[in-house]
């Protein structure tokens, strides 16, 4: 850790690299976002080499932002290692306190609790409050639902969000019948938030369920292109019907 600390501090200082003096903590959280999308990536594959670089590297973003503060004076790595080490602790009092907790729900339970009574949630008026704008949509629609729903805004069960979701997609052929393409934006949306309710009550997170489906057609895709290109042929130029046999016998396979 002390090493790499000191190759950020080179590689900002008077005489290290031109691109790296440039930045700012606001052009770096583009870098790190993508970090963390390619650790995921590593996290799915399940190969531990992977998963230890991409680690390294969402590592090297934090510290080097970590860094432009402290050159500024208004933090330092120490200061970000005590807070969130008060942190934890704070919200364990199982683990380092007297409380005790039956389960793990009991566990979530009061470190909603405790959060909600810190200092900086204090002046918030919406439970809404501190999701971030800038979640991607299908995480962001996960955590708003999820919180209405501990403010007892929900539905009685799953079979509840199934019925709401067949009047959404009712309401989306209806906008397609109609043919107006911000009628059908809106309906296309209001049935991605309720597939998305309906994955919080199966216990299913949306942005894992979608992930995964998209890697599944991509593989069956990719053995699609070489069945019909060991043919000979270009994928164009292939009948839709041979095409379908050809994924229903790779599905069969997998």
């Amino acid at each position: 850790m002390a090493g790499l600390l000191r190759i950020i501090e080179r590689l900002r200082g008077p005489d290290g690299c031109p691109w790296d003096r440039e930045q700012t903590a606001h052009t770096m959280v583009r870098y790190l976002l993508e970090e963390a999308y390619e650790l995921a990536d590593a996290v799915a594959s399940a190969e531990a080499e992977n998963v230890c670089e991409e680690l390294g590297d969402v590592l090297f973003h934090v510290l080097f932002i970590a860094q432009m503060h402290a050159e500024s004076g208004a933090f330092t790595l120490a200061d970000v290692c005590r807070a969130i080490s008060d942190k934890m602790i704070r919200r364990h009092p199982h683990v380092f306190g007297s409380t005790t907790v039956a389960d793990s729900d009991e566990v979530v339970q009061n470190w909603r609790r405790i959060k909600q009574g810190e200092k900086n949630n204090h002046q918030r008026q919406s439970v809404l409050d501190s999701l971030p704008a800038s979640l991607p949509s299908l995480m962001r629609a996960f955590s708003i639902s999820e919180r209405a729903a501990r403010a007892r805004f929900d539905w009685q069960d799953v079979d509840g969000v199934l019925a709401k979701l067949g009047e959404e997609v009712a309401e989306l052929r209806e906008a397609l019948r109609r043919g107006l393409p911000e009628e059908v934006c809106e309906e296309f949306g209001d049935v991605l938030f309720t597939l998305v309710n309906v994955g919080r009550f199966a216990g299913v997170h949306p942005e894992t369920a979608l992930a995964g489906a998209a890697r599944k057609f991509e593989k069956r895709f990719r053995q699609m292109e070489k069945v019909i290109g060991d043919s000979g042929r270009e994928l164009e130029t292939v009948p839709q019907s041979e095409k379908d046999r050809i994924w229903e016998s790779i599905k069969a396979s997998a």
